[in-house]
């Protein structure tokens, strides 16, 4: 009977090591093909509020017990918390805050002589439910410039929001797309990797949209 030739041990444990290799590979290419990229972290610049409105509703076009509506255009901001892998977090708390159509924000320490309106929330918050989904229904805020005595520096509209869930912590920014401002502004500029993880996207509006109003779509991926 002929004898098989054994394999050496050197081969033996190289030919492994290349089969463990390919299947690692695959399996990694495969698992890191599912993780979402997270959403960068943004300051929450110097305008949160010092003293929360009473109403804190997912409507800030209005404000209990006035009769008016905010100025601008109408848009309503939906999306969900996910996590790294794509999976709802629900339960999430979401703290959203932003300037008027003019760009100015209730907050003392804002100088932007746009006035205040008195019909705008400019804060609101809320859990998301079980899917992870949220939404408001806000106005698209004014661009402004940083320095209104040296109007050089114009921030792009853009929405703040501060996200907690279970041991983790977000404050990010959101930005709206096609703004000529945003590749000029120093802040959005600053994000490392993609940019579109910030920047929502115009979808279709639903059939309880009013006529005339955005419906934007926003996701947020903790790490």
């Amino acid at each position: 009977m002929r004898k098989v030739p054994k394999v050496p041990d050197s081969r033996r444990y190289l030919l492994g090591a290349l089969a463990g290799f390919t299947l690692a590979s695959r399996w990694g290419g495969a698992l890191a093909r599912t993780l979402l990229p997270a959403t960068p972290a943004q300051t929450s610049g110097p305008f949160y509020p010092k003293l929360r409105p009473l109403d804190q509703d997912m409507d800030l076009t209005v404000v209990a017990g006035r009769p008016g509506r905010a100025k601008g255009q109408v848009i309503h901001v939906t999306g969900r918390v996910l996590d790294s892998n794509g999976k709802p977090v629900p339960g999430a708390r979401i703290e959203l805050w932003q300037a008027n159509a003019g760009g100015r924000y209730d907050h003392p320490d804002d100088i932007n002589p746009e006035p205040l309106d008195p019909n705008f929330q400019g804060f609101a918050t809320q859990l998301t439910d079980a899917e992870g989904r949220y939404r408001f229904k806000t106005i698209k805020p004014g661009a402004y410039p940083m320095n209104p005595a040296n109007p050089v520096n114009v921030r792009p509209p853009h929405i703040h929001l501060d996200v907690v869930a279970a041991d983790q912590h977000l404050v990010t920014q959101m930005y709206f797309p096609g703004e000529k401002l945003n590749s000029q502004d120093r802040i959005f500029n600053a994000i490392k990797g993609s940019k579109d993880t910030v920047i929502a996207r115009v979808i279709a509006p639903t059939p309880d949209i009013e006529p005339g109003a955005s419906l934007l779509h926003f996701d947020i991926v903790l790490a």
